[in-house]
């Protein structure tokens, strides 16, 4: 579509502009939700892998739904770095929950001395991604 007026132009692209703020703007909203869901089940003492499974699905929704959103941005709308620098926050939060619920798991925690406990989480995680 080719409007004949910049103005015309100007206008449908803050409508475009608009319509993703508002997405992006409704991510922003819910995502909260996910990082309470952490820091609660933290609290409560129950960082565990059920929950980290739980946490990464809606995690990974987030991520879907925003890259559906990005696909519809084509005018680089003003919420979008708002809305990955939050889902990049919560992707944070889930890694330090999940390192948690590993070393909260006897059964997946190593018997190794304390200045060796980064090599041995790397160990763990690469054991648990095959």
């Amino acid at each position: 579509m080719t409007f004949t007026e910049p103005s015309d132009d100007r206008a449908a692209i803050a409508d475009f502009n608009a319509a993703r703020d508002a997405e992006y703007a409704e991510v922003l909203q819910r995502l909260p939700e996910l990082r309470r869901e952490l820091a609660d089940a933290r609290a409560r003492g129950n960082a565990t892998y059920a929950e980290v499974e739980e946490s990464e699905a809606d995690l990974e929704r987030f991520r879907t739904w925003l890259h559906k959103i990005a696909r519809r941005d084509y005018f680089a709308a003003f919420g979008a770095q708002a809305a990955r620098d939050a889902v990049a926050e919560a992707a944070a939060d889930l890694a330090s929950f999940e390192d948690a619920a590993l070393w909260a798991d006897d059964s997946l925690a190593p018997d190794v001395p304390v200045e060796d406990l980064p090599a041995a989480e790397s160990r763990l995680r690469a054991a648990n991604e095959s």
